[in-house]
């Protein structure tokens, strides 16, 4: 048998199955992250769907793109856990499960037998991940939605021109940063029950990670006591670090150290600046930013940006144009990063954008579409019946036809 017949490496995650009971966003892009890497995910929805699946425009062959965004790689299955059999089934799942990952208002589960306590007794090998939008205490009743979360964390208010108002991100980050954060806790308590043989609770909410995801800003405050404000799209730390004007339109030109500076202003013909005591290095340019700012855009004026996004990349200086989403697109897949893969098969395949990590021996698969509300529900249940609780096995659930 030759390399090009060999049985494709078993993915990271192969044997782990997840039930997913989260909507919207940020549990299911960890689920789907999960999934990718190989785990089984079974996507629990009520007899309405993710609500996601109602979010339109843009929709593709009249499903909702934002839906399909997330969702890759799962099997859907509709249950009302009002119901007692629906309940039941519920808990065949999770009695098979590795994890379980829901988003569920506080409280919420507590009726249905499925809260963290009652978890924790029924399934104690079971890895339990609820996100909530503020947590359990005091926030518990304010809903997770990732503007509230934007608000409330100081995002908005270092974003946008300093004398307009504050600004939303343009995509749901911190739901995007939760997720992302769900998955990595969900890796290592996998990794911790393989020491310990025991599941465990893990809580994450909307504002705990925004407030890690802004990093240097609320880090400044936490240690220095300072409290940022907005500056459009200057940093406040590094300059220059943005975009500056060449003579049709703006290029983003980041330095961030002295050795780039000196190649930027040797590259727009300014080398004394170097030298010049106002700017040597990022402190003086900070403090001297406006005037550092004059002097390269009159420079800049020069060229178009993209005859000085070429010069600049020769000589080391990081830069970029600004580009439309689609141009991004195009940008990455010129640059041989392939961002957009099939999911799924022949017709019902769905473009989708890659997992964003590349595995040497084990890439991630893209096995099935996102799937139309309950589509799996019968391979579900015949799966149920025919594995045993909390079995090791490679679930057929991911196929999906040739």
């Amino acid at each position: 048998m030759n390399a090009s017949q060999e049985p494709p490496q078993p993915l990271p995650l192969e044997g782990i199955i997840v039930a997913d009971f989260s909507r919207v966003l940020a549990g299911p892009y960890c689920t789907m992250l999960l999934a990718d890497m190989g785990a089984t995910v079974i996507k629990v929805e009520s007899p309405g769907g993710d609500d996601t699946r109602q979010w339109i425009p843009p929709q593709r062959d009249g499903v909702s793109t934002y839906y399909q965004s997330v969702n890759r790689n799962k099997s859907s299955v509709v249950l009302d856990l009002k119901d007692p059999d629906d309940l039941e089934t519920a808990c065949r799942i999770i009695d098979r499960a590795d994890v379980f990952v829901e988003n569920f208002k506080p409280g919420g589960l507590e009726r249905f037998g499925l809260d963290s306590e009652s978890v924790a007794r029924r399934w104690p090998d079971v890895i339990h991940a609820s996100i909530t939008g503020f947590g359990t205490a005091a926030g518990r009743s304010m809903p997770g939605y990732d503007l509230l979360a934007q608000a409330v964390s100081g995002a908005m208010s270092i974003t946008g021109e300093p004398d307009g108002q504050p600004q939303r991100a343009g995509v749901a980050l911190f739901d995007v940063i939760t997720g992302l954060h769900a998955a990595v806790g969900v890796l290592g308590a996998l990794q911790e029950r393989h020491r310990s043989g025991l599941g465990q609770h893990l809580g994450l909410d909307l504002l705990s990670s925004a407030l890690s995801g802004l990093v240097n800003q609320t880090g400044g405050y936490a240690a220095a006591g300072n409290v940022p404000t907005r500056m459009g799209n200057d940093h406040p730390s590094l300059f220059p670090y943005g975009p500056f004007r060449a003579s049709d339109r703006d290029i983003i030109i980041c330095c961030g150290n002295d050795r780039q500076f000196k190649g930027l202003v040797e590259c727009v013909g300014l080398p004394h600046l170097a030298t010049d005591t106002r700017f040597r290095t990022m402190g003086e340019r900070n403090t001297n930013r406006e005037e550092l700012r004059q002097l390269l855009v009159q420079a800049l004026s020069a060229q178009t940006a993209e005859e000085w996004f070429e010069r600049l990349q020769a000589v080391g200086v990081p830069c970029s144009p600004i580009l439309r989403i689609d141009e991004g697109v195009e940008f990455a897949t010129t640059l041989g990063l392939e961002p957009v893969v099939d999911a799924g098969r022949g017709a019902g395949a769905v473009p989708t954008i890659k997992h964003p990590v590349s595995f040497s021996r084990t890439p991630a698969r893209y096995d099935k579409a996102p799937p139309a509300l309950g589509a799996d529900h019968a391979d579900v249940l015949g799966w149920l019946d025919q594995t045993p609780p909390r079995i090791d096995t490679r679930s057929s659930l991911r196929r999906s036809p040739a």
